[in-house]
């Protein structure tokens, strides 16, 4: 009988570096994975931390990873052929079919902005799957920017707006915080409008609060519950808010679920 916890060894197929502090990994896994999941990603001796998933190839999967401690510090000290250990995919994802000829509305900052990322390439490479397509990403400031290539390419379908928290020099783009833009969006049929939410929970709440203001209901919106998850499979309760283990019933779920969560 095999042991659930256990990783598995996958090589590094490419790092990117998006920042300073912000680089995407490729890894030889190709298995399948859903947009929304996440792996637990360990170094032996070292530790283990959740990874949501931020790209999709046919020879492998993309994990963008923030250096904010010791696990990640040695990750960062990774080369290409080194080899990392994961174990998953876990979670929910998002449901491609809700998505289906709707008036889409993605939101998210910062890190937030890596797993709705294989969520837009999949409607970049499919336009006519939805009726429209606005993607509001909001940073703290222009270093913190992550796929900068893949924005000015995703600007050239869908309305694509990215703003940074506060003026800086040298920035002549968008500034102020995303629900600012979310209160500007012009949409015709409310009805029809299906939205994605991924960043902090503070965060969350006001674009979710800013999406009610347009006349968006809570069950049109979905949205990812940030939560460190340990086990991944509902056992050690570390993600448990209520009789509900986000790293099972989570992180993807509907706003009327998440509303409710009290931690």
């Amino acid at each position: 009988m095999c042991n659930p916890l256990k990783p598995k060894p996958y090589k590094i197929i490419e790092i990117l570096k998006d920042t300073e502090h912000e680089w995407r990994f490729r890894v030889a896994f190709t298995e399948p994975v859903k947009p929304g999941q996440f792996f637990q990603v360990s170094l032996p001796r070292i530790g283990e931390m959740p990874i949501s998933v931020s790209g999709m190839q046919s020879d492998g999967l993309e994990m963008t990873i923030r250096k904010v401690g010791k696990v990640t510090s040695e990750v960062f000290n990774l080369i290409p052929d080194s080899t990392i250990y994961m174990r998953g995919p876990y979670g929910t994802s998002f449901d491609f079919e809700e998505f289906k000829d709707k008036n889409v509305v993605i939101v998210a900052g910062g890190s937030g902005t890596a797993p709705v990322k294989p969520l837009i390439e999949y409607f970049y490479d499919n336009p006519d799957y939805v009726k429209s397509l606005d993607i509001i990403f909001g940073f703290r400031s222009p270093e913190f920017i992550l796929f900068k290539d893949d924005i000015d390419k995703w600007a050239e379908k869908f309305n694509m707006i990215l703003t940074i928290d506060k003026p800086v020099e040298n920035w002549d783009g968008l500034t102020g915080l995303t629900t600012k833009y979310i209160s500007e969006l012009q949409i015709e049929n409310i009805d029809n409008v299906r939205a994605a939410i991924v960043g902090p929970p503070i965060m969350i709440g006001f674009c979710a609060k800013a999406l009610k203001g347009l006349g968006v209901e809570n069950k049109q919106i979905t949205v990812s519950m940030e939560r460190r998850m340990a086990c991944g499979i509902g056992k050690c309760g570390r993600c448990k808010i209520g009789d509900i283990y986000i790293c099972q019933d989570g992180p993807i779920m509907n706003y009327e679920k998440a509303i409710k969560l009290i931690d």
